[in-house]
């Protein structure tokens, strides 16, 4: 079901130093901000060539990863993401095998413009599993 790993999502107390410090410390190529009110976020992406890394900072004190960065202020691993061919038929089948999707269930679309839907990290070890539909 699941293709590749599309990306590792880092939450970040601040994603200006957090970038720089991809760039200069490692010479990675780092995209220009993008603003996701909808998921409560701010986002860069780190090409490493074969995947990504998401740096996430939170927009405002409501968004989710202000609540992880409350937990783990140095900031940390927040979810995996991979991709699927058909996100519908991925989160049926894995809603009739217990899992259990988070928020009302139903894909919003995510930062590269794609439906993203993600399941809740008990069912997967403590991990948060987002899938976008490819």
């Amino acid at each position: 079901m699941i293709g590749r790993l599309n990306h590792v999502a880092i939450a970040v107390p601040d994603l200006a130093v957090a970038a720089e410090r991809y760039r200069a410390l490692l010479g990675a190529s780092v995209s220009q901000p993008q603003c996701l009110p909808e998921h409560g976020v701010q986002v860069v992406f780190v090409d490493t060539g074969n995947s990504k890394i998401e740096l996430m900072e939170p927009l405002g004190d409501t968004s989710p990863i202000a609540k992880f960065l409350a937990r783990t202020p140095e900031g940390g691993v927040h979810h995996l993401c991979f991709e699927v061919a058909d996100l519908v038929a991925a989160s049926g089948y894995l809603v009739a095998q217990g899992a259990r999707l988070l928020g009302d269930g139903q894909p919003r679309v995510g930062a590269h413009g794609k439906p993203v839907l993600f399941i809740h990290p008990k069912d997967f070890n403590g991990t948060l599993i987002e899938l976008e539909q490819i």
